[in-house]
């Protein structure tokens, strides 16, 4: 399993067995974290691997979930922070499934207030992993998402590889499957939309869950050979999409 076949198979775990993880795999963790592309190469982070195998070094808060593993995220607090914290994330959680673990994100954790820091980075989000107590994957059609065509408007028939790269972007995870975004399709051009009339100021998980979502769009180019820029194009960000935001836009290139 590759990390574009994992787009579709992946689901969130909650109950996981408190085994430990092989010390190499952990590794492996590390070093794909250390090479995963980024949305914004300008914004530093940093993760933390918790081992809480012996159930006494849980983060506390209300949708806290007993793993034996945690991996923490800081980031410098800059523009789209959180959205190239999404999209680091979310290649994270889909290597670990390709090496056998689940994974869930937690956002609301609580953490001793020295531990939210980390230099000049703050704490952004815990992602829970483990080898998991059930079926590790799902198919995709048993993911509850939006139907494309409730998600997308077509200006232009799009091509094949549009259509893919649609149906990977169809397929991202959301805080509460709330699935903020809407896109729309011109020939090999993906326009994305967010469902807040102003993205200028969205909610934090908002903007980390676009960087799930532009996680898969560059997970697919890869696999489909296919060079693919995220570009902002100032004609679109002048233009609604049914009370919806412009965020950003897919360019893809073929030879």
């Amino acid at each position: 399993m590759n990390l574009y076949e994992a787009i579709s198979l992946r689901k969130s775990h909650r109950n996981f067995l408190m085994e430990e993880i092989e010390p190499e795999t952990l590794a492996e963790i590390g070093a794909f974290y250390e090479e995963a592309p980024s949305l914004f190469p300008g914004i530093k982070t940093e993760i933390g691997i918790t081992d809480n195998t012996d159930g006494k070094h849980a983060p506390k808060g209300f949708f806290g979930v007993k793993a034996p593993y945690y991996l923490t995220m800081y980031s410098e607090k800059k523009d789209r922070y959180m959205m190239n914290a999404g999209c680091i994330c979310e290649q994270l959680s889909l290597y670990m499934l390709t090496l056998g673990l689940g994974s869930c994100f937690l956002g609301s954790v609580s953490y001793k207030k020295d531990a939210r820091t980390r230099g000049d980075m703050e704490f952004v989000i815990v992602i829970a992993f483990g080898k998991v107590n059930g079926p590790l994957t799902r198919r995709a059609a048993e993911a509850r998402r939006l139907s494309m065509q409730e998600l997308c408007s077509i200006r232009e028939e799009p091509k094949h590889w549009t259509q893919s790269i649609l149906e990977v972007a169809r397929l991202a995870p959301s805080a509460y499957n709330a699935q903020p975004w809407r896109f729309v399709a011109t020939g090999s051009r993906i326009h994305f939309f967010s469902k807040k009339k102003d993205f200028t100021h969205p909610g934090k998980w908002d903007e980390f869950d676009f960087g799930c979502l532009f996680a898969h769009v560059l997970i697919a180019a890869d696999e489909l050979w296919l060079d693919v820029d995220l570009i902002r194009l100032e004609n679109i960000s002048q233009k609604n999409f049914k009370m919806s935001q412009y965020v950003l836009s897919a360019i893809i290139k073929v030879e």
